[in-house]
């Protein structure tokens, strides 16, 4: 959402006046001011979606950060309804894309810090993929290229599968790619 300097400031100053006041309403002032604050103004069309806002682009980014939380989603979820010989299939296979199970690492909070932020932004303040509230977005490594890796992969199986669960081989497929192509 493309809001003006001045139209931010009047934000700002309503969403001072619900507090002081007192208002109970549909719209969180405290969000607001995050989403302001933060520069993370296009999550208030995702935040309010019954309000019919001009059509507007989610910035790249945000898209890109959406698809590698679905991702991982899918991957911690799947991961815990396999069965233990799955699990240890798994393990065996993954020619250690991951520890005792796989889960969301985050982003480098030094050099992938627009990453990293939108990313709990999306899921502390904006309220989605609430499995992952509470963890720490830092990976204190790079990592946007293995999620990348991953998304193609993600992407490509989920093509074929349509709407049918991943199964051990495709989570198989999918996490190799945490390993770089000249480490396998």
């Amino acid at each position: 959402m493309d809001i003006t300097d001045g139209e931010k400031l009047i934000l700002l100053m309503l969403s001072e006046l619900y507090d002081r006041v007192g208002v109970e309403g549909d719209i969180e002032p405290d969000f607001i001011r995050s989403a302001i604050y933060g520069d993370q103004t296009w999550s208030i069309s995702l935040k309010y979606a019954g309000i019919p806002f001009e059509d507007q682009d989610t910035p790249a980014i945000v898209n890109e950060i959406f698809d590698i939380l679905e991702m991982w989603s899918v991957i911690e979820r799947t991961f815990a309804n396999l069965s233990s010989e799955e699990k240890d299939w798994l393990k065996k296979e993954g020619s250690g894309a991951f520890d005792e199970k796989p889960s969301f690492p985050g982003f480098d909070g030094n050099h992938e810090t627009e990453y990293m932020g939108t990313a709990s932004y999306i899921v502390n303040e904006l309220g989605r993929f609430s499995e992952f509230r509470g963890r720490n977005f830092n990976s204190h490594m790079p990592s946007i290229d293995l999620h990348r890796r991953m998304l193609n992969a993600y992407r490509e199986i989920r093509k074929e599968l349509n709407v049918q669960p991943l199964s051990v081989q495709n989570l198989s497929d999918i996490l190799k790619e945490r390993v770089h192509p000249t480490n396998r």
